[in-house]
């Protein structure tokens, strides 16, 4: 990031001025070993110091674009009680750079700790004074990133930045709408107990793939807590009930799964869970390019979900053929950008049952 703010904003045609990176934590040579794999060849000062005031002392005397403090934890100022990273500490030494920033209109980025709950580490106020607040979040088994706004004085946090990690540094992703999707053989057995749904993310729309196993009888010594992953297990058990009452599946057991690791907190995966379980218990394969999005209740009616048009919208630049959608969204849904995708509409859940795997 000082890359390209040093660089004239990655090339929008603002003048190059060099951004001065103070580290606390890592020493010079740690940070050009980064700098050298990552190719960066920009002007940047790199400057070793835990003194706020003498931060601010070489932050005013340069001609700056931006100031980046590594991190916020290790900085202290002179005559506050306590060490770095303490409650008064942090608290001061940020509205310092506050002050700094406000009155020099040089944008200031202070890297900060998480806790292990993922909080930022320190005292709560320290979101209460900064204008904007960033998550960079990723899993471990995953090489992708999300950049996420917390706070923005400035804007919506609805904006969600995608990212891929590689040997040269983030790499934005440009469709991360189909990123969670894995190749499928058309033809493939596999595809039984597969069922497609799309997530939104602030303002990011991701298709996943929701997978269902059922069982003729339940394993020895199983429970419902070890065979449900990604899916909220009451949610699991009350789509289950709604499926063996209302459609007449009796179901001993079923086995969830969300591919790559994701967690299905959203209801508009509902029908795509009641998919993949009728397509499992009937070894029914649904074919490719159908996409479920919707809500059951418990007396098995399809509810519309939020945004649903945005949804399906995603789903048709990915050149899915079908979406099956709760039959009341379908007029507020209209044609326009829908020409190439066919939406069918099911007022319940017998009459999706009926409409999808009749034979």
């Amino acid at each position: 990031m000082a890359a390209l703010i040093a660089e004239g904003c990655n090339g929008s045609g603002g003048e190059a001025c060099p951004v001065v990176y103070v580290y606390g934590e890592e020493s010079l040579q740690q940070i050009g070993h980064r700098a050298n794999r990552l190719g960066i060849k920009s002007d940047i000062y790199l400057y070793s110091s835990t003194d706020i005031e003498d931060i601010l002392r070489i932050a005013q005397s340069l001609p700056i674009r931006a100031l980046v403090v590594d991190s916020i934890q290790t900085v202290y100022l002179k005559g506050i009680v306590g060490s770095a990273g303490g409650i008064m500490q942090v608290k001061e030494c940020t509205s310092a750079l506050m002050r700094f920033a406000k009155t020099t209109n040089i944008p200031v980025l202070l890297i900060g700790h998480v806790t292990k709950s993922g909080e930022i580490a320190g005292p709560r106020v320290l979101e209460h004074i900064v204008d904007v607040v960033l998550y960079l979040e990723g899993e471990r088994f995953t090489s992708y990133r999300m950049l996420r706004a917390v706070k923005n004085r400035f804007g919506s946090t609805d904006e969600l930045g995608v990212f891929e990690m590689s040997e040269s540094g983030f790499q934005a992703v440009s469709n991360a709408t189909e990123m969670f999707l894995t190749e499928q053989d058309p033809d493939s057995d596999v595809l039984v107990g597969l069922a497609f749904t799309v997530i939104m993310d602030g303002s990011r729309t991701f298709i996943i793939e929701v997978q269902a196993l059922c069982l003729s009888r339940s394993p020895v010594g199983g429970s419902t807590s070890k065979v449900v992953n990604g899916v909220d297990i009451n949610r699991a058990n009350m789509i289950k009930c709604v499926l063996i009452k209302q459609a007449g599946l009796h179901i001993p057991s079923v086995h969830f799964n969300v591919v790559s690791g994701l967690t299905l907190t959203e209801t508009a995966g509902d029908l795509a869970i009641e998919a993949a379980i009728c397509s499992s218990f009937l070894e029914y394969p649904i074919p490719k390019g159908i996409a479920f999005i919707g809500e059951i209740g418990l007396s098995g009616e399809l509810r519309t979900v939020p945004r649903i048009d945005k949804r399906v919208h995603a789903l048709a630049k990915l050149g899915y053929k079908t979406c099956v959608v709760p039959k009341q969204a379908v007029k507020a849904l209209g044609t326009e950008g829908l020409e190439n995708i066919k939406i069918v509409g099911c007022k319940n859940l017998k009459e999706f049952i009926n409409v999808v795997f009749s034979r």
